[in-house]
């Protein structure tokens, strides 16, 4: 199930979108169509779009790879806002514990082979983004991302 929405009534100064994946890799297409939609209604540029696409998309599939045991049925909720200045994304599942923000930045001088799996999506994340924060409440992670128009 793939549900997208917009919310009603918008948050003060912006209007909210709302996209809802099971963890499940084949649905990370959606995130494409989910960014299209919000490219479309805030005209941001499309070198932007393309970025905050591959941000999102890097993030969700953390989600989708790590939060849930493997087999069983989770969500990726996936909320933006879209205001005058600025997109604001939340992402939150009821997968274990994880921060990705507090992970250590990896070593670029390392060559390819000599660099350790892993940790490259969320450098890039905060790379892109102007401010990322995560967030454990009410048993949820929630990965706050914010990317000024």
């Amino acid at each position: 199930m793939v549900e997208v929405r917009s919310t009603n009534p918008a948050p003060p100064s912006g209007r909210e979108r709302h996209l809802i994946l099971h963890n499940d890799i084949g649905q990370i297409p959606q995130l494409a169509e989910f960014m299209e939609t919000i490219a479309s209604e805030s005209g941001m540029d499309e070198g932007v779009a393309m970025s905050l696409n591959l941000a999102l998309e890097e993030a969700v599939t953390n989600v989708i790879l790590y939060a849930y045991p493997e087999g069983s049925d989770g969500l990726v909720d996936i909320e933006a806002v879209i205001r005058e200045d600025r997109l604001d994304f939340l992402i939150s599942d009821s997968g274990k514990p994880f921060d990705p923000t507090a992970a250590s930045s990896p070593d670029l001088t390392l060559g390819v082979m000599d660099r350790p799996i892993g940790g490259l999506g969320i450098y890039l994340v905060m790379s892109i983004m102007d401010s990322v924060s995560y967030e454990r409440k009410n048993d949820k992670n929630i990965l706050s991302m914010t990317k000024k128009l």
